[in-house]
Order: structure tokens, then C-alpha cells, then sequence
């Protein structure tokens, strides 16, 4: 059978936007001879739907478009493969089921809904669906076809140590066509059922590669050929890569689309051995397609920091343009955060479309103004300044009377970031562009960021990354030529809110920090396991965990963050608020 794996980029609730895209995509697979186009989980109303998905309007229209989608299937002659929303009973209380429905010659042949639900980190969907209660192998063309969504592929006892379900969804429906067709499970793969999981699995750090061995080691086990059909794009926080692929009973990738790009690749089942064998050197170099040299330890970590820019990248684009919007707006410091952010948003958008904007106080260093302006300049944005001294002598008159007799501290240092994200939000309003905060996850975790100041925005774009690995991802975006200037990723970070002032006065090195910080935020360590395993006293680790869940209130009112590690702040790490805890 010749299969087209078509990745694309739905918009969650855009069913006509949404359907035009994916019968394109069928008219250019049937061009090339295509008898069955494979499409991505949920594609016809985009992935996540989230409560959407309790209104009865949303799955009426979903069930609309998926006959416009059949009958489009019998005037192109090719088969279509598809996620969509579909009705279920009313016994357990959940209306409705994660379903993939297989279309051909105008009619619907098969709709097998999906049967592990996850429910962790990001995953919310027993919330949502009924799971299947049974599963069916199906024929096409001769080819017999074991149809899986997403999470059914990810609990293969011989890849994963601990396995988070009892059912196996691969596992029956191999072990199913064994009972019918006994033949040896060593037999020719070609007699065997070809594997389709049609996926949206969000892009984390080494998410890839694991997808892949994953799929690899499945395909060994079951002597089958294995084909996952990925989203791509950014909806809300989470960022999917696509990277969808084929890989032959060997565990060879067969073929292999772009991540971070919609994209369709073709290949035929019958030939999978002869692709294999050519394909697998092609494999390794498409799977790591972003190698800036060295720039990190490894040449697997400089792989990931071209994949999170570009993952970031899109996470930007989509944001910004499925909202509605196009133009953005950045507080540029002179730092090397607001730098990155700037830099990234022009790539996503455009230079047209991205503004600066400088609010330098009076404890802001002439260095500073410059490297901000120097920025602007090699980005080609239009950049402006507000300085903001006059703003805050006259808030400080206002206050005088109730602060008299204290010191400067901490309040005024915040004032001056309030009022900078107030004058932000002003132009955000009065000329229609989004702001893009440009906190990173150090400053996240241990609260080094102002509420209602540099917190205040539509969109952290790196708040999901750690300071560490904004230098690396600098000097990425430096790579080719200096847009980043040298002097903001060689100068000592600072908030520049106090004569002299550096993150340093506040928090240890950030060498030091982010590694004690990933152990506890992402991993959930203890105190003393990380004192032991990072080599630094336990009352300093134990201070900066007190940072962390001292924070936990300022990190539930901040922007959307866009999901680039395991475990990211939002919807994916929910701690309570008020809550007593022990470090």
C-alpha cells in the first residue's frame, strides 16, 4: 500500500480552517498515487479542545465535517485516516470518544476509538472521553490494519521499565490476528497488520529521540512495519514537532518528516525493506537536523538547543497568529533575556511586526540603553524609548506620606518593573500588539520576577527555560552572525532596580542554581539527594527550594508558558497555593 503521512497544523475549534487543510492534503497525496492518507490525532478539530469538548455544538460540528471529509474521500480516490471527536454513551458519564476514523470511497469503514486515556502532566483526557471498550483490525487494500491513537503505542511492556496501564492496545490487537492467521510471529512482515498510531505528542527536550526508540523497539517486537503520524505546530503552551515516521520491522526509520513544519512524505509498503537498508544514514542526520557547533557538551545537547529554538520559534508564530494578532511588543533591558525573546519573535513574525521598547530608570547603566539599541538595530526592529524616572519620582511623591521613615527596598525596586509593564500594556492596547514577557524559568522558580511588572504580558516565551540554557540558545541564535550583542551575553546579569545590583546579590550563580532548580521543579528530588548528587550544602539547597514554594502564588497569575522541558510550569505542574510544605 503507498501511504501519505500527512503532519499538519490544525487550530483547535477551526473546523472549516481545519478540513480545507486536510482535503489539500488529500489531493496532494492522491496526485502522487496515494491509497491511504494518514492524518494526526484530533486533526479535524485540533489537539487539545480542552472543554470545548463539553459543548454538543463542537462535536455536532466535528461529526459535519468528517462526512464532508468522506465524501471528498470517494471523488479522490484515495483513503483517508483521521482524529476526530465522536459521540459515545452516556453510561459512565463521559458524551464522547478520541476516535480515528478510517474513510474511503464516501463512506466511513472503521472508527476506533482511542483506548489509553492519560492523565498526567499536560494530559487531562479522562476527563473528557469514554475509552474504548474493544478494538478491531481492519482491511484496506488488501493490507490488514492495526489502528492505534497516540497514548494506545506508549505501553509496550518490552521498552517501558514500569508500564502506566495494564492493556497493551498494540499487544491485542497483534496478538488478535495471531488467533485468526496462526503464522509464526517471525514471519514475513508483509503478512503481518501495518501498525498506524495517529498522534499529537507534545515536543519536549529528547522527546524525539525517545519517540523513536519507542516506535524502533515496537516494531521489533511485534516483527511489524510501525507508522506514527504526528502534529505540528504550537496550540496555547504546548508545542507539537511532528517528526512523524515510518520504521520497518528491523527498527530502521523508513522515512521521516521535518519537525517544526507541516509536512507530507510517501512511501510504499511493499518496498520497506529496500528503504530501510537505503534510509537509515538518512535517518540519523534527519533526526538531528540542528548541529551548532561547539555550543554544548555533546553533540546530542547541541541538537536539543537547536530544537528548542525552533520549537520556541513556532510556539511564537502560532500563539501570535491564532489569537489573532500579529505584531508584538518587547521590554528590551539590555539584557540577555529580553534579547533572546526579541531575537526569537522576529524570526517567528517577522521584523515588521516586532517593536522594542526601552524604559531605562535612573539605575539603568548607559551599557544598557545601548545593547538594546545596538539589538535593535542588527534585528531591523523599530525601537523606542520611555524613560521611566519621571514616572517613578512621581509615584514616589504619592507615597511619600506612607512611606516615611523606611528605607529603599524592595518595594520601590518593584515599582519601577510595574510601571514599566504598565506603559507596556498601554501600547498593547492602543496598537493592538501582543507583549511577550521575557522571564526564564530560574527567575520563575525562585521568584525573581515582579507581579504586575516583567511578569505582565500575553506570553512567556522562555519561561520554560532555564538561564543556563538561555546563553546556550543566545549564542545559537548568534551562530551565523552577532545579533545578540557580545557585551549583553558577556556582562554579570542584572534588574538594574538598585545602584550596583546584581542577580548575584539575591541568588547564587545561576551555574549553581539551575541545576538544583531542575532536580527539585522537574524531577521532585529532595533536599538532600540533590545536596549529595550537585556537591553543595544542604542549607543552600534548602533556601533556594523555600524560594520555590514561597513563589508558587506569582507562578499561577503569570502568562501561558510555552513547554520546551518534562515538566514546565502551568498546566502540567499544579501545586496547591496555600499549602505548608517541608524542604
Amino acid at each position: 500500500m503507498k501511504l501519505a503521512l500527512a503532519q499538519i497544523n490544525p487550530t483547535v475549534g477551526d473546523f472549516n480552517g481545519n478540513t480545507l487543510k486536510i482535503l489539500e492534503f488529500c489531493r496532494r497525496a492522491a496526485d502522487q498515487g496515494s491509497e491511504l492518507v494518514v492524518f494526526p490525532e484530533l486533526a479535524v478539530c485540533g489537539y487539545p479542545p480542552a472543554d470545548l469538548l463539553e459543548k454538543e455544538t463542537f462535536v455536532a460540528r466535528a461529526g459535519v465535517a468528517i462526512q464532508e471529509i468522506a465524501t471528498a474521500s470517494g471523488d479522490l480516490g484515495t483513503a483517508v485516516l483521521c482524529g476526530t471527536v465522536t459521540p459515545a454513551s452516556a453510561s459512565t458519564g463521559k458524551r464522547i470518544h478520541n476516535t480515528a476514523v478510517l474513510l474511503s470511497e464516501g463512506s466511513i469503514l472503521l472508527q476506533q476509538h482511542k483506548m489509553l486515556l492519560p492523565f498526567y502532566d499536560v494530559f487531562d483526557e479522562q476527563r473528557y472521553f469514554e475509552p474504548a471498550a474493544t478494538q478491531s483490525l481492519c482491511e484496506l487494500h488488501g493490507q490488514t490494519l492495526a489502528i492505534t491513537i497516540c497514548e494506545d503505542a506508549w505501553n509496550d511492556k518490552g521498552f517501558w521499565p514500569r508500564r502506566a496501564y495494564d492493556i497493551d492496545p498494540v499487544e491485542e490487537l497483534m496478538r488478535s490476528f495471531e488467533q485468526r492467521n496462526p503464522i509464526r510471529a517471525d514471519a514475513d512482515p508483509q503478512r503481518r497488520p501495518l501498525v498506524l498510531n495517529i498522534s499529537a505528542s507534545p515536543f519536549w527536550q529528547g522527546k524525539r529521540e525517545l519517540r523513536r526508540d519507542m516506535l524502533a523497539a515496537l516494531a521489533r517486537r511485534h516483527n511489524a512495519c510501525v507508522v506514527m503520524v504526528n502534529q505540528v505546530g504550537g496550540n496555547d503552551s504546548l508545542i507539537f514537532d511532528g517528526s512523524s515516521l515510518a520504521v520497518a520491522p528491523d527498527g530502521n526509520t523508513i522515512v521521516q518528516a521535518a519537525s517544526f513544519a507541516e509536512d507530507m512524505v510517501i512511501f510504499d509498503t511493499r518496498d520497506f525493506d529496500h528503504l530501510s537498508a537505503q534510509t537509515e544514514l538518512a535517518r540519523k542526520l534527519s533526526a538531528v537536523p540542528f548541529d551548532p557547533p561547539g555550543q554544548a557538551a555533546d553533540a546530542a545537547d547541541a541538537a536539543e538547543i537547536g530544537a528548542t529554538h525552533a520549537a520556541l520559534v513556532l510556539g511564537v508564530r502560532d500563539y501570535v497568529r491564532k489569537c489573532g494578532f500579529s505584531k508584538v511588543l518587547v521590554g528590551l533591558s539590555g539584557g540577555i533575556d529580553s534579547a533572546l525573546v526579541a531575537a526569537i519573535a522576529v524570526e517567528a513574525l517577522g521584523k515588521e511586526n516586532v517593536q522594542g521598547i526601552g524604559m531605562p530608570s535612573q539605575f539603568s547603566s548607559e551599557g544598557s540603553v545601548e545593547d538594546s539599541r545596538s539589538l535593535a538595530q542588527r534585528l531591523g526592529i523599530r525601537y523606542e524609548v520611555l524613560a521611566i524616572r519621571e514616572v517613578f519620582d512621581q509615584y514616589e511623591i504619592a507615597l511619600r506620606p506612607l512611606f516615611a521613615g523606611t528605607s529603599f527596598g524592595l518595594a520601590e525596586e518593584n515599582l519601577q518593573s510595574r510601571i514599566r509593564g504598565c506603559l507596556l500594556m498601554a501600547l498593547s492596547n492602543k496598537f493592538n500588539a501582543l507583549v511577550l514577557t521575557t522571564g526564564n524559568k530560574s527567575e520563575m522558580s525562585t521568584g525573581y520576577c515582579t507581579l504586575y511588572g516583567d511578569m505582565v504580558g500575553a506570553l512567556a516565551v522562555i519561561g520554560d527555560v532555564w538561564k543556563t540554557r538561555v546563553y546556550q540558545l543566545a549564542r545559537y541564535v548568534n551562530r551565523f552572525e552577532e545579533v545578540i550583542p557580545e557585551a549583553t551575553l558577556t556582562k554579570p546579569p542584572s534588574a538594574e532596580l538598585r545602584p550596583g545590583q546584581k542577580d548575584t546579590d539575591s541568588l547564587p550563580a545561576y551555574e549553581v542554581l539551575d541545576p538544583i532548580l531542575q532536580a527539585y521543579v522537574e524531577r521532585y528530588e529532595s533536599a538532600e539527594s540533590i545536596a549529595v548528587a550537585q556537591g553543595v550544602g544542604l542549607a543552600l539547597v534548602r533556601s533556594v527550594l523555600q524560594l520555590v514554594e514561597r513563589s508558587e502564588y506569582k507562578r499561577q497569575q503569570g502568562a501561558p508558558v510555552l513547554k520546551v522541558t518534562r515538566k514546565s510550569f502551568g498546566m502540567g505542574r499544579r501545586f496547591p497555593i496555600a499549602a505548608k510544605t517541608q524542604v
